[in-house]
């Protein structure tokens, strides 16, 4: 099985990300913890646990991405993040013991661990040292919550929460001698709920973004030629 530290090393910027927990474990503690992995490949829109569930354990993702989301009682949803390899998903409710706070649904096909709350919590308790690494994840996560809200509730305009979005998500892309490449398949609707605004708008917006030359599309990847022009909107 392809260990944990393996799947960090190829993948070092988004570790850094996410607070390099894997790399903070003793080789006991992370031979341990691999002992309770069994990745999985599970399609495109997978639920790995919704929102008021019983908490079923934590989730190790190996490869793809994850899409954080919470929902109003009216149906309307708000996209927090996409999670990427390394990062572990479920943390505050297995610890807690309270439904899961999220819902969590694979956005590509990824290969994804699940370890049931009940060994996670086994295994805390033979190895209390990773308590600070568990500690040090939970607050990096809710910084990262934080600044998408950040993002929605205070970003004065669409393009303005649009452009760091795109910014954000392309931190991770390919760079090229014609801009930043990525993967970008979101559609217009989800792309709303990530930056709380109508779909309508996002397609206005994107043309808008089209036309300057600020984006590129060719399928499913996005290029950003020039960063320093889609800053500006960005207000960073």
């Amino acid at each position: 099985m392809q260990t944990m530290r393996h799947t960090m090393s190829e993948g070092r910027s988004q570790t850094q990300r996410v607070g390099d927990f894997f790399q903070k474990l003793s080789p006991v503690a992370l031979k341990d913890l691999e002992s309770f992995e069994h990745p999985t490949l599970m399609p495109a829109g997978r639920v790995l646990f919704s929102e008021k569930q019983t908490p079923p354990g934590i989730f190790i993702i190996h490869s793809g991405e994850v899409k954080l989301s919470i929902n109003s009682s009216d149906g309307k949803r708000l996209i927090l993040r996409i999670a990427r390899p390394g990062e572990i998903l479920g943390l505050t409710s297995a610890l807690s013991g309270c439904p899961c706070e999220m819902t969590a649904e694979t956005l590509y096909p990824a290969r994804i661990a699940a370890i049931a709350r009940r060994d996670f919590l086994g295994f805390l308790l033979r190895h209390p040292e990773v308590y600070q690494a568990v500690t040090e994840e939970l607050s990096l996560q809710l910084s990262m919550a934080c600044e998408q809200l950040r993002t929605v509730g205070l970003s004065s305009s669409a393009p303005e929460k649009l452009a760091r979005l795109l910014l954000d998500m392309s931190e991770h892309g390919q760079k090229t001698d014609r801009g930043t490449r990525f993967r970008f398949s979101l559609t217009h609707e989800e792309i709303g709920e990530f930056i709380g605004t109508s779909r309508e708008t996002v397609t206005r917006t994107l043309s808008v973004f089209k036309h300057r030359q600020l984006v590129a599309f060719e399928g499913s990847t996005l290029t950003i030629p020039n960063r320093v022009a889609l800053e500006s909107f960005a207000n960073c």
